[in-house]
């Protein structure tokens, strides 16, 4: 193989374009083994996701405290209530799903005794069927079994619209039945070549039904189990304090053998990703940060003789400036940002063009993210058959200016541009956290040059993420024009991810501003194209339609992508988490130990 060729597959797999395996198949073509082709990968600069040790612990317990460090704190316990990845990390430590995602984006059972094929019958031929066998002998930490009533109950309860859940759109186009104590049967509407979406990963977690019953529906909020959760998982919750602290302890009769290898857990949270860094890789204070969003260079500096290090996996997550096409600052009905208006500025595709134009992806690679960012003008970056080549990006004012001028957009005695008594004000926000605000300041320097004024805000993190309905700074409300954050792909499929954006799951008061789909966006195709894509069986032309929905946004300027993100934690020299970039951190946390 010419070097040329083996550099430009080197860069394939660094942005996100190639996966880890198809390189490894390509090596094996000419005869070089897996450990040898990880070899090269690491020479050219690709980081390995941590992934467990081929030598497990052999016994349960024994591993003392695990302490993690998540500078967004949990504020509530519930899965199908955790807007943010905060909330589903701490949830998980005390629920599970049938299945979670590894870190090559295989299917890992977790309460599931096997993962449905069509081999084994779990596959219905006709793609709208899948029957999951449950593990036996699995008991909630209450000690009652765990049965299929439990997972019926759990999709009645997140597909009831008066429940409110953040997951309604998983469960709600399906019927989940009982065909014994110990199986299920998802029906689909229609074939559904995506199966692997309801009980698997983010919002997969089964909950009790002999806790939650009572709380089904317009109740749901007040269930006690929303803060003191009884689950299933390797840890048993011990105290909970909403944005500080979550306690666990080992759960004895947990289902799978020689797990957990620690004997309590502890989720910190509060402070800052840098004091997070900090507190790992140079103190050795905790195991394990989440999401370092620090610069690159503090975290090259901080692993100069620390006792711990930065971890790395390549997935699809997104860090975007998000456009917001209802008007944040008129109220209808006692609702902001309602559906009843359009934005005064930003319903100008001019205006979101010019934005679009005045984003310099590589100054804020090169400057804050580096080994961590990959500049891109997608919303979906992987996997790598889903990846549109039909979009471009480019950084230039003269262009941003020449494009406003022309829509109309004249500058003022000032320097701002107005149109029709309208002048080109935008507040711009996003959660308190070094590399956010510095990508605000970069941008706002561009867009001043182009005749646009630009006001910052910074929310704190628990606040900005919280599914507080009371709270006016959340990002789902979205009570600024433009904002700036990531949502992490959880699945190494488009589905979930590219399903927010329908006009069906805008985000509105009358769901407790659940929906996901937070910018209103509204397009008829995209709509369409969601659809067929759900029930398209080949591939390549599933494949399409989901490249079609991210040129749509792409062309309607619905996000603004500054970088593909790789997913960045850190840990102790001793410390071996299970971590997917296809799955949020604690998805596999039964697997995680220390070596001795």
């Amino acid at each position: 193989m010419l070097d040329k060729e083996l550099r430009s597959m080197i860069g394939d797999v660094k942005d996100g374009r190639m996966d880890r395996r198809a390189f490894i198949k390509r090596m094996a073509a000419v005869g070089l083994t897996a450990p040898m082709a990880n070899q090269i990968l690491a020479i050219g600069g690709v980081a390995m996701a941590q992934s467990p040790n081929p030598y497990p612990p052999t016994k349960r317990g024994g591993g003392g405290p695990l302490k993690l460090l998540w500078w967004q704190g949990p504020t509530l316990l519930n899965p199908h209530f955790a807007t943010g990845t905060k909330d589903q990390d701490g949830s998980r430590l005390f629920y599970e799903p049938l299945a979670s995602w590894d870190a090559n984006g295989n299917l890992n059972p977790i309460l599931a005794a096997e993962i449905p094929s069509v081999a084994n019958g779990g596959l219905a031929a006709d793609g709208k069927s899948v029957t999951w066998k449950i593990k036996p002998g699995v008991k909630w930490h209450d000690g009652k079994p765990l049965t299929a009533d439990d997972f019926v109950f759990t999709w009645a309860y997140a597909s009831d619209a008066a429940t409110a859940a953040v997951s309604i759109s998983t469960y709600a186009d399906m019927t989940v039945e009982k065909v014994d104590g110990l199986t299920i049967r998802i029906q689909f509407k229609n074939p559904t070549p995506f199966w692997a979406n309801a009980f698997v990963g983010a919002y997969g977690c089964v909950i009790p039904q002999h806790l939650f019953a009572e709380y089904k529906g317009a109740k749901s909020r007040e269930a006690p189990s929303n803060l003191a959760p009884v689950g299933t998982g390797p840890y048993k919750f011990v105290e909970f304090k909403p944005g500080d602290l979550v306690r666990g302890q080992i759960n004895p009769d947990y289902h799978m053998p020689n797990r957990p290898h620690f004997d309590t857990i502890e989720m910190k949270g509060g402070g800052d990703a840098v004091s997070a860094a900090r507190a790992v890789i140079q103190t050795g204070e905790f195991d394990f940060a989440w999401n370092m969003q620090v610069e690159d260079d503090v975290l090259l500096r901080l692993e100069k003789g620390g006792k711990g290090k930065t971890i790395y996996a390549v997935g699809g997550d997104i860090e975007f400036i998000a456009i917001n096409f209802t008007d944040p600052n008129t109220e209808v009905d006692g609702e902001r940002s309602s559906m009843k208006t359009k934005h005064p500025l930003l319903s100008d595709p001019a205006v979101r063009q010019a934005l679009a134009l005045l984003v310099d992806r590589d100054a804020i690679r090169k400057a804050i993210y580096g080994r961590a960012g990959r500049a891109t003008a997608n919303y979906l970056n992987g996997p790598e058959k889903f990846v549109s080549k039909n979009t471009s990006w480019e950084f230039n004012i003269d262009k941003a200016s020449k494009m406003l001028e022309d829509a109309g957009w004249k500058a003022g005695a000032d320097g701002i541009r107005e149109k029709g008594g309208k002048k080109l004000k935008l507040l711009y926000q996003t959660s308190i956290n070094g590399p956010r605000q510095k990508t605000q300041a970069i941008v706002k320097q561009a867009c001043q040059k182009a005749g646009i004024e630009v006001e910052l805000k910074s929310v704190v993190a628990s606040v900005f993420f919280s599914s507080d309905v009371a709270n006016p700074d959340t990002y789902s409300k979205f009570y600024s024009d433009i904002e700036e954050f990531q949502i992490p792909m959880t699945q190494p499929d488009p589905a979930l991810h590219m399903r927010r954006y329908i006009s069906a799951n805008v985000a509105t008061k009358e769901n407790k501003w659940q929906g996901q789909n937070f910018p209103r966006y509204v397009n008829k195709d995209y709509d369409a194209a969601i659809a067929a894509a759900e029930t398209e069986t080949d591939p390549v032309k599933r494949a399409a339609l989901y490249i079609k929905c991210n040129d749509l946004l792409w062309k309607d300027t619905v996000f603004i992508p500054v970088l593909h993100r790789l997913k960045v934690e850190a840990a102790s020299n001793t410390l071996r988490p299970a971590i997917s970039g296809w799955a949020n951190e604690t998805d596999n946390i039964q697997d995680w130990y220390r070596e001795a």
